[in-house]
């Protein structure tokens, strides 16, 4: 059985959550690894794992792939 790479990016970023800056580049390689409809679905399950503990992070982080790519 093989997972999508979005899966393989969630599984990754829950097992780093214990760190911010590992977090944050974990994200960023997903953000650049991924497509514009999965950075979406990623974008809206990290808040709603994540929010209240990487808020900041994740507005920084995707805000910055919304300029860079323009996803949105």
């Amino acid at each position: 059985m093989s997972i999508t790479l979005l899966e393989y990016f969630k599984i990754i970023l829950q097992k780093v959550s214990f760190d911010a800056k590992l977090f944050e580049k974990e994200l960023k390689k997903a953000i650049i690894q991924l497509t514009k409809t999965e950075i979406i679905i990623l974008k809206n399950w990290c808040f709603s794992t994540f929010g209240k503990v990487y808020n900041g992070i994740l507005k920084n982080v995707f805000s910055k792939s919304i300029s860079k790519r323009k996803i949105f």
